[in-house]
Protein backbone atom coordinates (compact mmCIF):
# COMPACT_ATOMS: atom_id res chain seq x y z
CA UNK A 1 0.00 0.00 0.00
CA UNK A 2 1.44 3.67 0.23
CA UNK A 3 3.28 5.77 2.38
CA UNK A 4 1.36 8.55 3.36
CA UNK A 5 2.33 11.69 5.27
CA UNK A 6 0.19 13.06 8.08
CA UNK A 7 1.01 16.27 9.55
CA UNK A 8 -1.39 17.50 11.99
CA UNK A 9 -0.14 19.30 15.26
CA UNK A 10 -2.81 17.99 17.38
CA UNK A 11 -1.52 14.75 18.50
CA UNK A 12 -4.91 13.02 19.20
CA UNK A 13 -6.27 13.50 15.89
CA UNK A 14 -2.85 12.49 14.35
CA UNK A 15 -2.69 9.35 16.13
CA UNK A 16 -6.30 8.69 15.10
CA UNK A 17 -5.32 9.33 11.74
CA UNK A 18 -2.58 7.44 11.86
CA UNK A 19 -4.49 4.55 12.73
CA UNK A 20 -7.07 4.42 10.61
CA UNK A 21 -4.70 4.52 7.50
CA UNK A 22 -2.55 2.01 9.31
CA UNK A 23 -5.05 -0.14 9.84
CA UNK A 24 -5.81 -0.25 5.88
CA UNK A 25 -2.24 -1.04 5.13
CA UNK A 26 -0.67 2.32 4.72
CA UNK A 27 2.61 3.56 5.75
CA UNK A 28 2.43 6.95 7.77
CA UNK A 29 5.01 8.99 8.77
CA UNK A 30 3.61 11.69 11.57
CA UNK A 31 4.78 15.27 11.74
CA UNK A 32 3.67 17.89 14.16
CA UNK A 33 4.34 20.88 12.50
CA UNK A 34 4.80 22.41 9.30
CA UNK A 35 8.75 22.33 9.27
CA UNK A 36 8.80 18.92 10.03
CA UNK A 37 6.47 18.36 7.67
CA UNK A 38 8.46 19.89 4.67
CA UNK A 39 11.82 17.66 5.97
CA UNK A 40 9.91 14.36 5.88
CA UNK A 41 8.20 14.88 2.58
CA UNK A 42 11.63 16.12 0.80
CA UNK A 43 13.77 13.21 2.52
CA UNK A 44 11.16 10.10 2.03
CA UNK A 45 8.98 11.00 -0.75
CA UNK A 46 5.60 10.05 0.31
CA UNK A 47 3.01 8.80 -1.91
CA UNK A 48 0.70 10.96 -0.57
CA UNK A 49 0.80 14.33 1.70
CA UNK A 50 -2.24 15.31 4.18
CA UNK A 51 -1.77 18.65 6.07
CA UNK A 52 -3.42 20.42 8.47
CA UNK A 53 -3.62 23.95 7.84
CA UNK A 54 -3.07 25.75 11.10
CA UNK A 55 0.41 24.34 12.27
CA UNK A 56 3.13 25.65 13.86
CA UNK A 57 6.41 26.80 12.57
CA UNK A 58 5.04 26.38 8.80
CA UNK A 59 1.41 26.21 8.08
CA UNK A 60 -0.12 23.60 5.24
CA UNK A 61 -0.46 26.29 2.80
CA UNK A 62 3.55 26.84 2.87
CA UNK A 63 4.05 23.41 2.99
CA UNK A 64 2.06 22.67 0.13
CA UNK A 65 3.69 25.83 -2.05
CA UNK A 66 7.15 24.37 -1.14
CA UNK A 67 6.33 20.88 -2.02
CA UNK A 68 4.86 21.96 -5.30
CA UNK A 69 8.21 24.25 -6.11
CA UNK A 70 10.48 21.17 -5.54
CA UNK A 71 10.94 18.83 -8.59
CA UNK A 72 11.33 15.86 -6.67
CA UNK A 73 7.76 16.55 -4.63
CA UNK A 74 5.99 18.46 -7.23
CA UNK A 75 3.51 15.76 -8.37
CA UNK A 76 3.07 13.98 -4.76
CA UNK A 77 -1.21 14.71 -4.28
CA UNK A 78 -1.37 17.27 -1.39
CA UNK A 79 -5.08 16.92 0.80
CA UNK A 80 -5.40 19.55 3.08
CA UNK A 81 -7.44 18.63 6.38
CA UNK A 82 -9.36 21.29 8.15
CA UNK A 83 -12.30 22.36 9.73
CA UNK A 84 -13.01 25.57 7.99
CA UNK A 85 -15.37 25.12 5.28
CA UNK A 86 -15.72 28.40 3.95
CA UNK A 87 -15.05 28.98 0.25
CA UNK A 88 -12.01 31.28 0.72
CA UNK A 89 -10.42 29.02 2.87
CA UNK A 90 -10.94 25.93 0.30
CA UNK A 91 -9.83 28.41 -2.50
CA UNK A 92 -6.91 29.27 -0.41
CA UNK A 93 -5.78 25.87 -0.25
CA UNK A 94 -6.55 24.68 -4.07
CA UNK A 95 -4.37 28.04 -4.96
CA UNK A 96 -1.50 26.97 -2.78
CA UNK A 97 -1.28 23.63 -4.75
CA UNK A 98 -3.73 21.30 -3.04
CA UNK A 99 -5.04 18.05 -5.23
CA UNK A 100 -7.91 18.25 -2.24
CA UNK A 101 -9.63 19.52 0.51
CA UNK A 102 -11.39 17.41 3.12
CA UNK A 103 -13.40 19.20 5.79
CA UNK A 104 -13.22 17.94 9.46
CA UNK A 105 -14.57 16.07 11.39
CA UNK A 106 -14.84 13.36 8.78
CA UNK A 107 -15.73 9.90 9.04
CA UNK A 108 -13.18 6.98 8.84
CA UNK A 109 -14.60 5.60 5.76
CA UNK A 110 -14.98 8.79 4.26
CA UNK A 111 -11.00 9.55 4.83
CA UNK A 112 -10.47 6.14 3.53
CA UNK A 113 -12.58 6.50 0.12
CA UNK A 114 -10.54 10.02 0.25
CA UNK A 115 -7.47 8.63 0.25
CA UNK A 116 -7.79 5.54 -2.40
CA UNK A 117 -9.61 8.75 -4.64
CA UNK A 118 -6.14 10.47 -4.28
CA UNK A 119 -4.01 7.43 -4.70
CA UNK A 120 -6.15 6.33 -7.76
CA UNK A 121 -6.87 3.27 -6.60
CA UNK A 122 -9.05 1.43 -8.79
CA UNK A 123 -13.34 0.65 -7.09
CA UNK A 124 -13.33 4.37 -5.16
CA UNK A 125 -16.23 6.54 -5.82
CA UNK A 126 -16.66 10.06 -4.14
Amino acid sequence: MARILVAEDERDIRELIGFTLRHHGHTVLTAPNGEEALALALRELPDLVLLDIRMPRLTGYDVCRRLRAEASTRDIPIAFLSAKGQEAEIQAGMDAGATDYILKPFAPDQLINRVALLLGEPGTHR
